[in-house]
């Protein structure tokens, strides 16, 4: 959800600096604050009871996490953890419902981005069931790739990491990494510099 700026300032929004690897919020604590981000991305994971970090979803400039926990009063289930330096809009949950209220054109911006975050649940809990590893990677550029307007071969550059990728897909980064040299053998990725395009 991308809320105009003056609109979250007005209404009595903060801008608040996080460096990389600083929490946002953390699982299991409250919400008490609406998060847009500036500039930056912000990945929103958990960390299993061995320490192996599962990221959800990653997001970035002009995104909002968390949002529709301020609707129903439940615990954050996951962490929104700064992955470069941020940027972020900060307004309370009861300044940012009042915000809603002023502004009831927002309310419609809300459910597009809750079905929007449903969707993206079900590719990722789709990519969770495959098996292959070529597949689940596939599977997740086509996810992507989706949003571009340009959907020819190579067009799209992949905005994650490797270690990224693997968290995304339940993959080791070791395997995460051979099966992309294995899809540029077979013409489906191209990597130069490090970067992958699809």
């Amino acid at each position: 959800m991308n809320i105009e700026e003056y609109i979250i300032k007005s209404s009595g929004g903060k801008v608040k600096e996080y460096n990389a690897g600083d929490f946002i919020f953390t699982e299991g604590s409250l919400p008490n604050y609406f998060y847009q981000i500036i500039e930056g991305e912000v990945k929103l994971n958990n960390f299993s009871e061995d320490g192996k970090e599962s990221i959800h979803s990653i997001a970035t400039k002009g995104q909002s996490v968390g949002e529709f926990l301020l609707f129903i009063n439940k615990k954050y289930p996951a962490n929104a953890v700064a992955i470069s330096h941020c940027k972020v809009w900060r307004i309370s949950k009861i300044k940012f419902l009042k915000m809603l209220e002023d502004n009831p054109e927002f309310k419609v911006n809300i459910i597009k981005n809750l079905a929007d975050s449903l969707f993206s649940k079900f590719v990722m809990r789709q990519i969770l069931s495959i098996k292959n590893p070529a597949t689940k990677l596939k599977v997740l550029m086509d996810y992507l790739k989706s949003s571009q307007t340009d959907t020819t071969v190579f067009s799209f550059q992949i905005p994650l990491t490797r270690q990224q990728m693997a968290s995304l897909t339940g993959l080791r980064v070791e395997t995460t990494i051979r099966t992309l040299k294995i899809m540029e053998k077979d013409n489906i990725v191209k990597i130069k510099n490090r970067k992958i395009f699809y």
